[in-house]
């Protein structure tokens, strides 16, 4: 998994799990070819007996019989998420659609943001990493 600025992950895994931009896409060892258009969401793989997470925000995915080639305009691992910074970003978007009807609010941008919000608390909460703002590993990864 690459993105514009960064290598992200480059793993031998067992199976995946990948948000689609019409829903979640389940990848085993051997699967047909596709190329396919991400959404916004968690994708998990396995690694041994390990479930790991990371956020996918848009992007491309390759899948061939033998390895799959994702091509994210960003994502993070579950353990480099602030899950505080998460957490604060949730509480100020879900503010701003609070403002129901307000010509301020762009409703588009804030239902972008509001969804990025939730992947990231998402996928932190599954992969049991995060880190707060205070350096110290977060245990209650709780959405309101």
């Amino acid at each position: 998994m690459v993105t514009p600025s960064r290598h992200v992950l480059s793993e031998t895994v067992q199976s995946l799990e990948m948000p689609g931009k019409d829903g979640y896409l389940g990848i085993l060892p051997g699967h047909a070819p596709l190329i396919t258009e991400l959404g916004v969401g968690v994708l998990t793989y396995q690694k041994g007996a390990e479930k790991r997470c990371l956020t996918v925000m848009q992007g491309y995915s390759e899948v061939l019989p033998d390895r799959v080639i994702i091509l994210a305009e960003i994502s993070e691992r579950a353990e480099e998420i602030d899950v505080a910074r998460a957490h604060r970003a949730l509480e100020r978007v879900q503010g701003e659609l609070a403002k129901a009807g307000s010509p301020d609010v762009d409703w588009t941008v804030a239902s972008a943001a509001l969804t990025r919000a939730l992947t990231r608390v998402q996928a932190a909460s599954k992969g049991g990493g995060g880190v707060s703002s205070s350096g110290v590993e977060d245990v209650h990864h709780s959405a309101p």
